[in-house]
């Protein structure tokens, strides 16, 4: 294969990648603002988390069955990562979280702490080394979580409940970023292992705590499975997936950075939550630091 076609196979990768960062913060943003909306519904967290993890597992029973719950070759600390950390436990701890945490503060405290702690794992666990640009972006996402911090204990709007949970999923989702890239799977099979692990989950938890799905207005379902289990169960994965294997897991997962400001704008237009200024300009501060976090400014010098 001649230089040029290596070359040109790079690039459309790269796009491919940039592509499926793009889609995935989109469809993310929707999803935070979603889970936010479903605390006001009759929806549980567990009906949500069926709906978010169920339907993506009926579309992809034929990959995980074929695969097996635990696919050959891949590691099982590897498996319990991506699960915990995309799955059951990464979604009842942060939509816990934001069914008591306004949108724009949920929407930064989460979108700004996952870039974040996946480039501090990168770091202390898989010895990456981030060029200044890249630091400075990761500097510009913990600026904009301080803004936030300091505008919560000055006005105590915030519960200390978002502040524990939604940095503790950002933390998760890291782990999950880690992980996948090292498994082998594709963005599908990743998506199908853990949507079929988590919808086991979600039916145990249904079955201790009760499941009010069969009551739920129609509605109320069509929101939650258009937004949850299609576009963030099916869509996104796949996105996401392909972001890593494209891009890298630090730099992929940077791009997170932008779903404050959608969320930020998303709450004040579509939920009625009220748009403040430190709100806008921690979201603005949080967002900015993902156009050097993804190191494209490096690469262009």
């Amino acid at each position: 294969m001649s230089v040029s076609t290596v070359s040109s196979t790079e690039r459309t990768s790269a796009a491919a990648g940039y592509a499926g960062a793009i889609v995935t913060v989109l469809i993310w943003a929707t999803w935070v603002l979603a889970t936010r909306h479903s605390g006001s519904t009759s929806l549980t967290t567990i009906d949500v988390g069926l709906l978010r993890y169920g339907v993506p597992a009926i579309f992809l029973a034929p990959i995980w069955l074929r695969m097996g719950l635990f696919p050959k070759g891949v590691p099982l600390r590897l498996i319990i990562m991506m699960v915990a950390g995309a799955g059951a436990l990464f979604f009842q701890v942060t939509a816990h979280a934001l069914h008591s945490t306004p949108a724009a503060a949920g929407g930064i405290l989460l979108g700004g702490s996952m870039p974040l702690a996946t480039a501090m794992i990168g770091i202390a666990v898989f010895n990456e080394r981030p060029d200044r640009m890249r630091v400075l972006g990761l500097a510009a996402i913990l600026a904009g979580l301080a803004i936030l911090l300091a505008k919560a204990v000055l006005s105590g709007g915030m519960t200390l409940t978002g502040f524990v949970l939604l940095p503790l999923g950002g933390l998760l989702w890291a782990g999950y970023t880690h992980a996948f890239r090292r498994s082998g799977l594709t963005p599908l099979q990743g998506g199908a292992l853990i949507a079929s692990w988590s919808t086991l989950i979600h039916l145990a938890l249904a079955a201790l705590f009760g499941t009010t799905l069969a009551a739920a207005p129609l509605p109320e379902m069509a929101v939650q499975f258009t937004s949850q289990g299609v576009l963030s169960g099916l869509v996104a994965t796949f996105a996401y997936g392909t972001a890593i294997r494209a891009l890298g897991g630090t730099q992929a997962a940077a791009f997170t950075a932008i779903t404050p400001v959608l969320v930020t704008l998303g709450g004040g237009l579509l939920l009625g939550e009220p748009l403040g200024m430190t709100e806008m300009v921690a979201a603005v501060v949080t967002g900015a630091g993902v156009a050097l976090s993804t190191g494209i400014l490096s690469k262009r010098a």
